[in-house]
């Protein structure tokens, strides 16, 4: 059985990638920074479905949690075959407004984070000769977004995060891709005013927001075998946004 990490997995689109990867036969590892009641919630769901999961609390900002989640992978679990970026954070503001502690917090979640994770379990997938790293963007890293340049700059990063190690890695049975949502019903559009979703509304072809389930499902392929020719792409899932 493979195990598949996924972080920031305790709620959202983390906790629908969680679900898909366990319904395919995985083993999986749900991250979170400080939410156990979620995450437990998430790995009690995929049990009374008849998977496999444990909840790990590791802090994708700090250096020491995740080199101890990837040990603990390696000792428990025979290490990640397949890895999910997912933990993110938003702190939108206008730029001339927006605090450097929170330009700071975002590409250190963000960006970073997708860093220090990959790094803490790409050595064993490199041992194995195979792996799935699946990198969750935005299309706000694509096309840009009012109020987000520090959300923005981080999942273009990301975006050219993803290309760069694609090329490294897909000579060692390794694929590096990245599912880029558009607007998804979870709590991160929770606040968005009327007014807000009548504009994003009339911005996508298909007039809804996504669901988590629409995005994971991508992820779901981007993870399995079906996908073995698939590297450096990012996979856009945003109802048809221009």
């Amino acid at each position: 059985m493979r195990t598949a990490l996924v972080t920031g997995g305790s709620r959202g689109i983390g906790r629908a990638i969680a679900l898909e990867l366990s319904a395919a036969g995985h083993r999986v590892v749900v991250s979170y920074r400080q939410d156990d009641a979620r995450a437990n919630e998430t790995v009690a769901e995929i049990r009374t479905r008849g998977g496999e999961a444990a909840a790990i609390a590791a802090d994708v900002t700090k250096a020491t949690e995740v080199r101890a989640l990837g040990e603990r992978l390696s000792a428990e679990f025979g290490g990640a075959d397949v890895l999910v970026n997912n933990a993110g954070v938003i702190k939108d503001s206008l730029f001339p407004f927006m605090k450097e502690e929170d330009w700071d917090f975002v590409l250190d979640t963000d960006l970073k984070g997708a860093f220090r994770v990959t790094k803490s379990v790409v050595r064993g997938m490199l041992h194995k000769g195979w792996g799935r790293i699946v990198n969750v963007v935005s299309v706000s890293g694509i096309s840009g977004h009012v109020g987000q340049t520090n959300y923005s700059a981080a999942k273009g990063g990301l975006i050219a995060f993803t290309k760069a190690l694609a090329l490294e890695l897909a000579t060692r049975g390794i694929t590096v891709n990245a599912v880029a949502p558009g607007l998804v019903s979870t709590e991160i559009i929770a606040h968005l005013k009327e007014d807000a979703r009548a504009e994003f509304l009339r911005r996508i072809p298909m007039a809804r927001f996504g669901d988590a389930a629409e995005i994971a499902a991508v992820v779901g392929f981007l993870a399995s075998d079906r996908a073995s020719y698939v590297t450096g792409q990012v996979w856009r899932v945003d109802g048809g946004m221009a």
